[in-house]
């Protein structure tokens, strides 16, 4: 089953803007639908394709990287015959599936590209991962791009709903309710949305059956999968990356919200410079998403004083960190599923809220930040803001709040303190639109829009 991407229509735009000048390297998840988007962009979009998946490559396409790749005209004449595909000039995409696991075939794009006959798409997670890179020249003829997760709308979209969102969108510029019928509407496929998530495979499921418990189990088996992967991972990083993420949910789930990740709850003598490597693999799998302290927040940038080793951490995927999250135990009988379904957002449940925010802001292609003073001697200058993001050279806080949404001391004080460099603050919770005192109010699932 095809769902409606909205990394599709780049994919076009790049093929008529380069026609040929670059390849594309489209990174992601594993299960996160690259492989199946090409596949359609492709069929759509060009007279023949040839599809190598290098997971699975067949030992004679292997030798015609390994004995011919000196000679180009050569080396595309024998691939065509070894795949059984007539290669049409520009009008042939030849896609190198799961690249990372033989990353000689990456570093030969240069030359296919300087080639200029046929479009060359590149998909794979753990680009650049040292192993993946050894030996090889990373071509500047490759572009770069991410496919996350299905976001809220692409979620509506398969399940037949595309007037949702324009409308959220057009009530979000306009900071005007919804009203009461559209909010609930909406707000039922949104906790429908944390609970499913966005991995196509899960997404299917839920179209098809409409039924948690076996939603449930296609997310065990993708978790089951990222897990075989950690098994591969480097030996000495092994056991750091399977801790790191066995403690998700429990450091997700402290209260108060997301605070910054605790390396002692894995080892008391824990140092980051021991993990750092277990946090990149994580970050290059795209499994994990780090949201970084900026101590200092301003137009100029909020990288610019980023603290890299004050951060909290986030799943790509809503919906596998809420299996993540009960482990073993059965979807149909766990308190977490009742509560979002019910209408029930408390504490425990809000990590899930605050991640699909991460996971909303991360899809439109932000880096995340955060803010964290703590300051034993001057209580004014204890604070921690969820989320900052940058617009018209303004930084704009972002508060989720699950419940007990009127108090918002963190959010009052990072005002006073940054009013110079303060854009429009905003608060995301469980409600309508609503301004007051100068912050606006949102529903959680227009975290989308800012």
């Amino acid at each position: 089953m095809f769902f409606k991407r909205k990394l599709y229509d780049r994919l076009v735009e790049w093929k008529k803007r380069d026609a040929g000048r670059s390849a594309l390297l489209i990174e992601g998840a594993r299960r996160v639908g690259k492989t199946s988007l090409v596949r359609e962009f492709g069929k759509r979009e060009y007279r023949s394709v040839a599809f190598i998946d290098f997971f699975k490559a067949p030992r004679a396409v292997i030798k015609v990287f390994e004995e011919e790749s000196d000679d180009i005209a050569v080396f595309l004449k024998r691939l065509s015959a070894t795949l059984g595909v007539r290669f049409y000039p520009r009008e042939t995409l030849i896609v190198f599936d799961e690249v990372q696991f033989y990353p000689r075939a990456r570093g030969l794009v240069k030359y296919l590209v300087e080639d200029g006959q046929y479009d060359y798409i590149e998909t794979g997670s753990l680009i650049s991962i040292r192993k993946n890179v050894n030996d090889i020249v990373i071509p500047s003829e490759e572009r770069s791009v991410r496919l996350d997760p299905m976001d809220f709308e692409e979620f509506l979209w398969a399940l037949g709903d595309e007037t949702a969102v324009p409308y959220a969108k057009e009530c979000f510029e306009a900071v005007r309710p919804l009203g009461a019928g559209a909010v609930d509407k909406i707000w039922k496929r949104w906790r429908e949305y944390m609970l499913v998530g966005g991995m196509p495979q899960s997404v299917a499921e839920f179209v098809e059956s409409r039924n948690f418990a076996y939603v449930d189990e296609v997310k065990r088996g993708i978790l089951k999968l990222y897990r075989n992967d950690m098994a591969k991972a480097p030996a000495k990083d092994e056991a750091k990356i399977a801790a790191i993420f066995d403690s998700m949910p429990s450091q997700l789930s402290r209260p108060g919200g997301a605070k910054s990740y605790r390396l002692s709850e894995l080892d008391k003598a824990a140092r980051m410079r021991e993990y750092e490597d277990a946090f990149h693999w994580l970050e290059e799998a795209h499994i994990v998403a780090r949201c970084v302290n900026t101590t200092d927040p301003s137009d100029a940038g909020l990288s610019k004083s980023e603290e890299y080793t004050t951060f909290k951490a986030f799943m790509c995927d809503t919906g596998l960190l809420t299996t993540h999250t009960f482990g073993n135990g059965s979807a149909k009988d766990n308190a977490l599923y009742a509560a979002i379904l019910d209408d029930r957002i408390g504490v425990n449940e809000g990590m899930l809220a605050e991640n699909a925010v991460a996971q909303a802001l991360r899809s439109r292609g932000e880096r995340l930040f955060f803010y964290s003073r703590a300051n034993r001697d001057v209580r004014a200058e204890r604070m921690e803001v969820d989320f900052l993001v940058s617009s018209g050279g303004k930084v704009c806080p972002l508060e989720v709040k699950s419940a007990d949404w009127r108090h918002h001391r963190s959010l009052d004080k990072f005002r006073v303190k940054f009013k110079d460099r303060l854009g429009q603050p905003y608060i995301l919770y469980t409600k309508d639109v609503m301004e007051k005192d100068g912050i606006i109010h949102l529903p959680l699932y227009m975290a989308m829009f800012l």
